[in-house]
């Protein structure tokens, strides 16, 4: 097989999908491997790094895209991707297309496969390829809307852990999966006051263990208002796995925040789980709704492309090598990621959500 790996080009993402060791692992495994130059520059890794590895150094984009008929990226493809993508090429990367119908639209026009790593999902029912984001995700969620709570930043002025004599920042996390985990574990560390919703009462114990400063809660209505009104910080982190995210904070509760207060919801890759959710950028981080700080960027992980890079790459490598077999849709977990096959939405979920 011809794996062609391009360069990122959504705004200041610096992730590459593979690094040069897994791409070594595919050439030993006889498959023909092809980077855009530069690909891994943000990540750390050189061109030359890659030659080391037995890889190809493909010029542009147009002379990688042209060269491979599986392609391996971290984002989903944007205008200059789409340009270049054909009908017989095999797409893998992060879709996130339930509340993307117009990319969803463009994909089955050229009719293509596409198969997206966050719905690649084990019979266990879990998500291997969207947990080492989502613990990054989860992890900067806390480090960012600490940083926003500063009032140089638009923020209310609370220092999260507080100390001696001043009362503790509340953290309110909504989910308590792989995100808000790491979200919750990261808030408990620097001593705030920590509230996690889950229905799962197994990740309710789970957050509990974390420390005396976490209650863990089932996500009533009036409970959950409660909570979100004394937030100092509300983390979302709520998934439905290939379908949009549905709105659990309303704007109502948003409004009963304090000024300055701030929302970081990494749920926005699929519509977010707060009512004035909307996607940013890196370029443009945040905004102000009901005024309360919003940061809703749609690539998270890639302000961490190094780290990001490592851990993505180990998590995808196995499941490039099926993807090179001829028979990888007879691989129940990457059967179950296909979401778009030559002109029709196929993953339930999402033909649902659109529908």
């Amino acid at each position: 097989m011809k794996i062609g790996i391009p360069r990122e080009i959504k705004p200041l993402e610096g992730r590459v999908a593979l690094s040069p060791e897994a791409c070594s692992s595919l050439v030993q495994h006889g498959h023909s491997v092809f980077i855009e130059t530069s690909a891994g520059r943000l990540s750390g890794y050189a061109d030359a790094d890659y030659r080391a590895a037995g890889a190809a150094i493909a010029d542009d984009a147009a002379t990688l895209y042209g060269s491979v008929g599986l392609i391996v990226k971290v984002k989903e493809p944007v205008a200059g991707d789409l340009a270049l993508l054909r009908s017989d090429h095999l797409l893998f990367c992060y879709l996130h297309l339930a509340p993307n119908p117009e990319l969803t639209r463009q994909l089955r026009d050229i009719g293509l496969t596409a198969v997206g790593f966050e719905t690649v999902e084990t019979d266990h029912g879990e998500l291997p390829l969207l947990a080492p984001m989502s613990d990054i995700a989860g992890r900067l969620a806390v480090q960012i809307g600490t940083h926003l709570l500063h009032q140089p930043q638009g923020g209310k002025g609370v220092l999260l852990g507080g100390l001696p004599g001043v009362a503790r920042g509340h953290v309110v996390i909504i989910g308590a999966g792989n995100a808000g985990g790491n979200a919750a574990a990261m808030a408990a560390a620097i001593g705030a006051e920590v509230v996690v919703f889950d229905v799962r009462r197994e990740r309710l114990g789970a957050m509990r263990s974390l420390g005396n400063n976490v209650t863990a809660l089932y996500p009533y209505t009036d409970l959950l208002r409660s909570e979100v009104a004394r937030a100092d910080l509300l983390i979302g982190a709520a998934l439905q796995t290939g379908t949009r995210t549905p709105h659990i904070v309303s704007r109502d509760m948003v409004a009963s925040m304090q000024p300055g207060s701030v929302i970081v919801d990494i749920s926005v890759d699929q519509g977010g789980c707060v009512e004035t959710t909307r996607p940013t950028s890196y370029a443009a981080p945040t905004y102000v709704e009901e005024g309360v700080v919003h940061f809703c960027v749609t690539n998270m992980p890639g302000a961490v492309p190094r780290s990001a890079t490592q851990a993505l790459s180990s998590a995808l490598l196995p499941y490039v090598l099926q993807l090179s077999g001829a028979d990888w849709e007879q691989q129940a977990p990457l059967q179950r990621a296909v979401n778009v096959r030559a002109g029709e939405v196929v993953h339930p979920a999402l033909r649902a959500t659109l529908d």
